[in-house]
């Protein structure tokens, strides 16, 4: 891990007075742009070429005659052959000379790799850099193990095929869609090997998937990801928030579930498996009988962070939950930084977030609202890492 002493130097390198917030544009960074203009913060998106047109054409900022901001939300755009380009040491080095403050999103550490990020990227990073590791599925302390040593529920882990006794997801990175889901469902042991023999032979998923997969219990429930805010800095009110609820558009599953029971069992028997890609967002609220429990599930997992990821948690995270019939939550995964869904309520906000702050709140909203704050009060080596 990259030292502290060299982060805080780095730190030092930025004119605060004139920081720009930035970011991968993909993921979330539409978000994260939106809320640090409404900050006053400029923009920098760092862009794959191919990949580039919202952040270099669409959602370019355009400014009138006096300098007031009359469209866009990306001041600055990076365009690189590849995201990992950013590692680089003259981009680095180009985006600490624009004062760049930089939100880390799951693109950032995707297309990077979580070793690149935590030794060798060396511009100051918004949020927890050590936690980002704990969403590599498999690692000795992933979200599984943090979920665990706090005591929060999440579904039943299958250890082998032999054991799949009932409805069980098995989790596996798609073999083409690199970055996307292999993830399919199986009631038994039978249907296991059938089902992934027919993803091993369409393609979707590698011959030794295994390997690399989790397999759990499925609950059957509603999906809320419940995007929260923690704030080191807050010293009045309660330092964690609850600014908005999502829920995901998947494909193909999404289009397979809208088709009569039939035609889905005849799709099936074609070997027709529906993916799990996921291609976008929707918004959500929970009854109110509900709120208590899905603080309490954020309060247990902030203070796990801070007794073994020290500092902890920093700013925005995810808890991607399942509701079964009896209204338990189970927590299925975790980002501990700005969720993916969070560009459903860019701008206008989200009913949670619009009522805790009496206006329109985002997440990309509250994150430069914290930044703005740090550097007001001469705290932003609290909100880096």
């Amino acid at each position: 891990m990259i030292s502290r002493d060299e982060v805080l130097g780095n730190l030092e390198k930025i004119d605060l007075k004139n920081a720009k917030i930035g970011v991968v544009g993909s993921h979330s960074g539409l978000d994260t742009c939106d809320g640090a203009k409404s900050e006053g913060f400029k923009t920098v998106a760092i862009c794959q070429e191919g990949r580039d047109s919202p952040f270099t054409r669409y959602y370019k900022t355009i400014y009138d005659e006096k300098g007031n901001l009359r469209r866009g939300t990306v001041d600055e755009s990076v365009v690189l052959n590849k995201y990992s380009s950013i590692l680089k040491p003259e981009v680095q080095n180009d985006l600490l000379k624009r004062n760049v403050l930089f939100v880390p999103n799951r693109s950032f550490v995707s297309y990077c790799g979580i070793d690149a990020v935590e030794n060798d990227f060396k511009l100051p990073m918004v949020g927890s850099r050590n936690l980002l590791r704990s969403e590599e599925r498999g690692d000795p302390k992933d979200y599984y193990w943090i979920l665990n040593e706090a005591g929060l529920p999440f579904p039943k882990k299958v250890e082998k095929p032999e054991d799949i006794d009932g409805l069980t997801i098995i989790k596996v990175h798609h073999k083409v869609k690199k970055l996307e889901r292999g993830f399919f469902t199986a009631k038994d042991y039978d249907q296991f090997v059938e089902k992934s023999q027919e993803l091993i032979k369409q393609g979707v998923i590698e011959p030794d998937f295994l390997k690399d997969a989790r397999m759990e219990q499925y609950i059957i429930g509603p999906v809320f990801n419940l995007d929260f805010f923690y704030s080191p800095l807050e010293e009045k009110g309660e330092k964690l928030e609850l600014l908005g609820i999502d829920w995901r558009f998947e494909s193909s599953l999404d289009g397979y579930c809208r088709l009569p029971g039939k035609q889905q069992v005849e799709l099936e028997e074609d070997g027709i498996i529906p993916e799990y890609t996921v291609c976008g967002h929707n918004s959500a609220t929970l009854r109110e009988s509900l709120l208590p429990k899905a603080y309490e599930l954020a309060e247990k997992y902030v203070e796990a962070t801070k007794k073994f990821y020290d500092p902890g948690i920093i700013g925005p995270f995810c808890l991607q939950t399942c509701v079964d019939k009896d209204l338990h939550f189970h927590i299925y995964d975790v980002a501990p930084r700005i969720g993916g869904g969070t560009n459903v309520h860019m701008s206008v906000g989200h009913p949670y977030g619009n009522s805790l702050w009496r206006q329109e709140m985002s997440s990309g909203k509250r994150l430069a609202m914290e930044i703005r704050r740090a550097i007001d009060e001469e705290r932003v080596e609290e909100i880096v890492t």
